[in-house]
């Protein structure tokens, strides 16, 4: 009997899932924020909850900001733990990177349970900077000012220095200048630090992050040049950070190490001409998406823990060996912050691939291929599936051989199809259960899944997976304590061909399917996407005007959860006027064009026409599957807000 541990172990949840995540008895998938069992929260319980409000439609992106915390508080732990564990002389400092996820409700949520460890933050772009100061982060916090910087950009970190802790560090060596001539102009005195080019490179997707063919960072050369400048003006003491970063998502551990040893000594050296407070190790903290622990590009061969004690250790064992002051440790840890925090909810609509029908006896005008793949169908056993699937292969291809010479028509051609995949569709399950592996098979197997159609745009809510092939783990939400039965793959409903989940998490390099359950009539079949917290928020795209999905924020205290925020996603309306569409005068104009028309139309065509625009503006970009409701005042609002003129034809 299938039983919801089966489940866990399938879909590798305790793998991937970090302790966050788990199956009730009821088969639902419940969610962990704090990864503590009394404060769990059923997932079918609050889309039940949503449901009946009425308010939302699916996709909906749920965020438990408890988890924000709970990351924070354990990388915290461990660089702390590794403190204590090796006598580190020096200390810790978390800081958040805000291309990670830039929207303001998590950056607020990240501020607020980071303040008890000082967190700060790092920004890339005028516009982050801005963001930034508007959220008021503590005096005391780091704001690391990176990336390539205009004069505005400059101007404005070094207008708020004396109100912020903030570090402007050098990605391109003449922003120096820049920076000391403005500093003087305004008469400041700038913290600044330097990004470094690393020989050592990491491992992944983004090797090409680090090395010396690196976008950012100064050369050797670069960086004593630098030093130079600051002692020849008597600015020694301004250079605060030494920083590098050799990739997001990194890999394998020994990368980690080789590029410490490299960095450490970077510092060690320059900590005797400088006196630098902070050695900034960068990102690159992995989050293993696929659970496979291993050193491929969705996962990671290291543990948090390792991860700190070997940061720690090195620069600990360097300092010593060169006889110099242990730094302050920074690390900017965004995607192990941020990626476990939200999922995404939506909705099977339908599916394809479905060419299974009952099978009729072929009647006597047959054409001889239909009456062979029927054989082949009744035939077929574990013995001799190979034999048979051959057998349909080379029927299949006379059957559109005949039809293409104009022998048979469109129905005989039906019929033979759907009884080709009904024998390829027995063929695969004979071969699995066979233990079947070969590359035949399996690419057999691949074909005859269904597709299952989700209500969501892969291309807004999770662009890594489609622009960098990454892995999320996708799952059904409930009834698993049911054994799957079919093996699926997942599109999305835009109108392109890559809207389609083509890897899912369960080995090392993905399994090309998902282990799904029959859809029954008249029950919602929901499934969702996990660990979607890091970049997917700002990477997503408005592809197809399929535009944000509402989100959902979720807190579970004293054993109950609660609905802390929602937070609305885009309208048709929205979206419009993001691209100059002009709603406000939308509905009018088109109305004018119809009753202009030589054709004559009925007032009460018009009204309908009207409504029908007015309704869709103002829903939801994604499929609605049931009426909405809303209030009278929201009603009034929405009208308002559109501001059309009514044609002539329909006043009065």
């Amino acid at each position: 009997m299938w039983k919801a541990e089966d489940s866990i172990e399938l879909y590798g949840i305790e793998k991937w899932g970090n302790g966050y995540f788990s199956v009730n008895e009821k088969g639902n998938v419940v969610v962990l924020p704090n990864k503590n069992l009394y404060q769990s929260v059923d997932i079918m319980d609050l889309i039940e909850e949503i449901e009946k409000s009425r308010d939302l439609e699916f996709p909906v992106l749920l965020r438990f900001p408890q988890m924000l915390e709970d990351r924070i508080d354990e990388i915290t732990g461990a660089f702390m733990g590794a403190i204590e564990e090796f006598n580190y002389s020096g200390t810790y400092q978390p800081i958040f990177p805000m291309k990670v996820n830039q929207r303001k409700e998590v950056i607020e949520y990240i501020i607020k349970y980071g303040a008890k460890h000082k967190i700060g933050m790092e920004v890339g772009t005028k516009a982050e900077l801005l963001a930034a100061l508007s959220l008021g982060l503590p005096r005391y916090a780091p704001l690391i000012c990176n990336g390539y910087k205009d004069e505005d950009y400059l101007r404005l970190a070094l207008s708020i220095h004396n109100l912020n802790n903030i570090i402007i560090v050098v990605d391109l060596f003449e922003e120096i200048y820049d920076i000391l001539k403005y500093a003087d102009a305004m008469g400041v005195v700038p913290r600044v630090g330097m990004r470094v080019k690393l020989f050592a490179r990491g491992s992944g997707r983004w090797v090409e992050s680090g090395g010396e063919s690196a976008k950012f960072g100064l050369s050797t050369s670069e960086a004593l040049e630098l030093m130079r400048i600051l002692e020849e003006r008597g600015l020694t003491s301004s250079l605060k950070m030494l920083h590098f970063h050799i990739g997001s998502q990194i890999t394998d551990i020994r990368t980690v190490k080789n590029a410490m040893n490299e960095a450490a000594r970077v510092y060690a050296k320059a900590r005797k001409m400088a006196d630098i407070e902070y050695l900034n190790v960068g990102g690159g903290l992995s989050v293993d998406y696929n659970g496979s622990n291993t050193a491929t590009p969705s996962s990671a061969n290291y543990s948090l823990q390792e991860y700190a004690n070997d940061i720690v250790y090195t620069v600990q064992k360097i300092c010593d060996d060169e006889e110099v002051p242990c730094p302050t440790i920074v690390s900017e840890s965004g995607r192990a912050i941020a990626a476990y925090h939200s999922m995404l909810i939506f909705k099977i609509i339908g599916r394809k691939n479905a060419k299974s029908s009952p099978l009729r006896p072929p009647d006597d005008e047959a054409p001889m291929q239909i009456d062979d793949l029927c054989s082949a169908f009744k035939e077929i056993n574990i013995d001799n599936y190979k034999e048979h699937y051959h057998d349909a292969l080379q029927y299949r291809d006379e059957l559109y051989d005949s039809f293409n010479l104009g022998n048979i028509g469109l129905e005989e051609r039906a019929k033979g199809e759907t009884l080709f995949w009904m024998v390829c569709k027995k063929a695969a399950f004979l071969a699995k259960e066979a233990g079947d592996e070969s590359d035949e098979f399996l690419e057999l197997k691949k074909l005859v899944s269904q597709k299952y159609i989700g209500n969501f745009s892969l291309f807004q809510s999770v662009p890594d997976m489609w622009g960098v092939e990454q892995i999320f783990p996708t799952i059904p939400l409930h009834r698993l304590d049911e054994m799957p039965s079919e093996r699926g793959r997942i599109v999305d409903i835009t109108c392109d061909s890559d809207g389609e989940i083509k890897r899912y998490a369960g080995d090392s390099e993905g399994l090309e399917y998902l282990e799904m359950h029959p859809l029954l009539e008249n029950q919602d079949y929901y499934l969702g996407i996990f660990l979607l917290g890091a970049y997917q928020d700002t990477l997503g795209d408005f592809h197809n005007l399929l535009g944000c999905a509402h989100e959902v924020h979720v807190m579970a205290e004293d054993g109950e959860w609660y609905i802390c925020q929602k937070v609305e996603g885009d309208t048709c309306k929205k979206l419009l006027d993001f691209f100059n569409y002009e709603t406000k005068d939308y509905i009018w104009e088109i109305m004018d064009r119809c009753v202009t028309r030589k054709e004559s139309i009925r007032k009460r065509e018009l009204e309908q026409i009207e409504a029908e625009l007015n309704r869709t503006l103002k829903g939801y970009t994604y499929f609605i599957t049931r009426p909405p409701r809303q209030s009278k005042k929201k009603k009034k609002e929405t009208e308002r807000d559109l501001g059309q003129r009514r044609p002539e034809a329909l006043k009065g």
